[in-house]
């Protein structure tokens, strides 16, 4: 079985950065849920593994430095950071586009009853997970009692405008596949799912992302357990689409984590697959210069990305 490496060699592939339009900022692991697909870990026992302020006031001092066009929040529950609203601000002012990687269930924890709101006023686009449009393939994955606080929650975004025509508030879905197997095609499903959550809910949103379970982590213990786990990297190795290179987000987002370490890609973050040159680069000192046409570190996960139509944090490549 060839490498991730290997393959890029075959295909004569140099992937390397593009430049930075994307920084995706993991603020943190702390999360109200634990779901089983989490190549995070992220969960309630996660509070010391949390950005602080000096962190955040570097990430702005990037958005000086690489002007980019998106700043992508997520965590864990990014919305349980006590910094995730100054980043937002900070941004806002700037002009920079603002994702929120939302749970959906997080609108209704404690605190956060204005929450719609100020993502609202933000204008901030909200990509929201749910894996399903069924009750119990949600529950299986991200525990009783998720899928019925999510729909309330799809819900309260659309009275507040999200999903809605001429509204400018963009609400986009998650799908993420319940078993070991790749995602169905994306604009099949998108249009089950508009069908199904329009029909049984009177829920609205603009796009479904569909994005492949990476065999890592907390993914990775799972599939394991039920003697999956070799299979699934098998599936993801035999389904290498070379056609999905040219699109990888590790190509041109910039990763960032809780503590301001810096990867090429959110899963790399997870392993801890850092970015170096003479030292371990960070929020705190890196610079445009340093990061020219840099070649992006790869591993045996990255078949995740490049399997079948390809995957990505916004969704099929192809």
């Amino acid at each position: 079985m060839k490498s991730f490496k290997e393959k890029l060699t075959q295909h004569q592939y140099d992937l390397r950065k593009t430049g930075i339009d994307i920084l995706q900022v993991n603020v943190g692991k702390l999360c109200n849920l634990t779901c089983s697909h989490c190549h995070v870990e992220a969960g309630p026992s996660k509070v010391k593994e949390n950005m602080d302020l000096r962190t955040a006031q570097a990430i702005v001092r990037l958005m000086d430095e690489f002007h980019p066009k998106t700043l992508d929040l997520t965590g864990g529950a990014p919305e349980m950071n006590p910094h995730f609203r100054y980043l937002v601000h900070q941004a806002h002012q700037r002009a920079i586009h603002i994702i929120d990687r939302c749970n959906l269930t997080i609108l209704f924890e404690q605190g956060m009853q204005d929450l719609g709101d100020f993502l609202a006023q933000h204008q901030v686009e909200v990509i929201a997970s749910l894996p399903c449009y069924t009750q119990d393939n949600v529950d299986q994955q991200r525990g009783r009692g998720v899928f019925g606080k999510s729909i309330e929650a799809l819900q309260e975004l659309n009275r507040l405008g999200y999903g809605q025509s001429n509204s400018g508030l963009v609400l986009n879905l998650v799908y993420n596949p319940v078993g070991a197997h790749l995602p169905p095609a994306q604009e099949k499903l998108q249009q089950d799912y508009k069908q199904r959550l329009s029909d049984d809910f009177g829920i609205v949103f603009n796009k479904l992302y569909t994005i492949t379970n990476m065999p890592i982590t907390r993914y990775a213990k799972f599939l394991k357990t039920f003697n999956q786990l070799e299979s699934y990297c098998e599936l993801l190795v035999n389904s290498f689409n070379p056609g999905t290179l040219d699109g990888l987000m590790c190509r041109n987002t910039l990763s960032i984590g809780w503590d301001g370490k810096l990867f090429d890609c959110d899963f790399n973050q997870m392993l801890g697959m850092g970015m170096r040159k003479d030292h371990e680069l960070t929020v705190f000192d890196v610079t445009k210069k340093d990061l020219e046409s840099w070649q992006v570190l790869t591993a045996n996960h990255c078949f995740g990305c490049t399997a079948g139509t390809g995957s990505s944090c916004q969704g099929t490549l192809q």
